[in-house]
């Protein structure tokens, strides 16, 4: 495990070999414990009609390296078989493949599959087993590949639900009970995320990891069954992730294995977007490739790296609007997903996020974005704060995690030297906890998945333990037309 923090505070030491803990997400060396200084600069942010706008954000606490586990040379394991799902009867109106999503304040939505035409969109619901106190009707659609056609797809929001409480439920009025647990409606909130995840022996070990955890959701910046026009493995791709998918709200964006286009034949994301319905339409988007949502003091953005996205594009348009809407007193923290990085020393997919980035970055600058996450690269790497392709203590930390265990498998070959803005790289699978404790911090690890223990930390990763040391309180706040200045004094 690689554990980092998150500060809305820059801060750094002027003298040489005092540890920084940034703006962004910058790593702790391993080492002997050294002091902490604030630097007094803060990033002045300018909305997007060119005036000043300031996040005051004061530190709770600071964090102090206390103990370091170094490990002997990674020995990187062997590719593992695409999974096999043998065939077992069902009856007709059984639901299957049931995930759910956040579907506007305090509602979800259940999706569910059913190879009975005629079964009701129907979910019963309630907070104890067996007791379904409310009902709700939903909608229906289907789909035809070829030779293929898909069951009745299901999608029936239910709500308003409370925060923070299980929900147990019924799909169609038969069939099994599941259970869910909503988002809290305040910090500390906790997200998995796992990218290009497939249907290999890698990604049971993904999701294995993943369900031993304490998280309220999981997201997924793109690449999710890799059934690349065999839509049957569409259907045992929501089989495997049914036991997490409908526990815990999944929201997720697209990335090109979902594209399955056939030139005059058929447009591309037909079977994504039929079988995995996120919140568009609430948060004002006119495609399933691109939303928002908000939960818990965290405004998350969800990009389509295979829409339009130049500055005359509909996208383009709708995340400007987006962000401009976006309110730090009660959001925060901002987070972006999309699925090709822009932010990439490995070899793979180079440049392939070049022109979104052109065309989008300066926006996500100007909205004061904390942290961007990608996938598409089957690797794990994270930057520093950055923006114009360099190092930017105003700027966002871009992580890449595609390493969920897809098909493919890893890749190994990076670009020497390391580019400047990089901070940390490795080629294996694995996944990431993003927790944010407050409105000023959050923590986040990268679990590697290769000793395939059920424990949240693997022994072979790097691993820092951390402990809140410092306390510190604002004496004076100054302001010039070029910077806002806060000065801090140690209590």
């Amino acid at each position: 495990m690689q554990l980092h923090v998150f500060s809305k505070l820059d801060k750094y030491s002027p003298k040489k070999g005092y540890w920084v803990i940034s703006h962004g997400a910058h790593g702790l060396k391993a080492g002997i414990n050294q002091s902490i200084t604030i630097h007094p600069e803060f990033c002045g942010r300018r909305n997007f009609e060119g005036k000043k706008s300031m996040e005051l954000k004061v530190v709770l606490m600071a964090v102090s390296l206390i103990s370091v586990t170094v490990m002997g040379e990674y020995v990187r394991p062997q590719p593992r078989k695409t999974l096999d799902f043998p065939w077992t009867r069902k009856d007709s109106s059984h639901p299957q493949q049931v995930h759910i999503s956040l579907a506007g304040d305090k509602n979800m939505r259940i999706t569910w599959i059913t190879d009975d035409k005629s079964s009701p969109s129907v979910v019963e619901y309630g907070t104890s087993p067996g007791e379904y106190t409310s009902m709700a009707q939903g909608e229906s659609t289907s789909y035809s590949y070829l030779f293929y056609k898909s069951g009745k797809i299901h999608h029936t929001v239910i709500g308003p639900l409370e925060h923070g409480t299980v929900y147990f439920y019924r799909c169609g009025g038969q069939g099994p009970e599941f259970n869910l647990k909503t988002p809290p409606s305040q910090f500390p909130i906790t997200f998995a995320v796992a990218g290009d995840l497939g249907q290999t022996g890698w990604t049971k070990s993904t999701l294995d990891h993943i369900g031993q955890c304490k998280y309220d959701m999981h997201m997924l910046p793109g690449d999710l069954s890799y059934a690349d026009y065999k839509q049957d493995r569409w259907d045992t791709f929501g089989d495997l992730v049914q036991p997490l998918a409908s526990a815990r709200p999944w929201m997720v964006t697209e990335g090109n294995h979902e594209k399955e286009n056939i030139p005059l034949f058929k447009k591309g994301f037909e079977s994504y977007n039929a079988r995995w319905k996120m919140p568009f339409k609430e948060s004002g988007s006119s495609s399933n490739l691109y939303y928002s949502f908000e939960v818990a003091g965290v405004h998350v953005v969800m990009l389509g790296s295979f829409a339009d996205h130049d500055e005359y594009s509909d996208q383009y348009s709708w995340l400007k609007a987006d962000l401009l809407q976006v309110d730090r007193q009660r959001t925060p923290w901002l987070l972006v997903l999309f699925h090709v990085p822009w932010y990439n020393s490995n070899k793979a997919h180079q440049g392939e996020g070049d022109s979104m980035m052109a065309a989008m970055e300066p926006l996500l600058y100007a909205g004061g974005v904390d942290l961007v996450l990608a996938g598409h690269v089957h690797a794990y790497e994270r930057s520093n704060r950055v923006n114009g392709g360099k190092s930017n203590h105003c700027g966002a930390v871009h992580i890449t995690i595609g390493d969920g265990g897809n098909r493919e498998g890893l890749a190994q070959k990076y670009i020497n030297p390391k580019p400047e803005w990089s901070v940390f790289r490795e080629a294996s699978f694995g996944h990431g906890e993003l927790k944010i404790v407050n409105s000023t911090h959050a923590f986040w690890s990268w679990h590697r998945n290769d000793d395939d223990e059920p424990v949240k930390s693997d022994q072979d990763s790097d691993c820092w333990e951390l402990e809140s040391v410092l306390n510190i309180h604002v004496s004076k706040l100054q302001y010039n037309t070029q910077l806002f200045i806060l000065i801090v004094t140690e209590k």
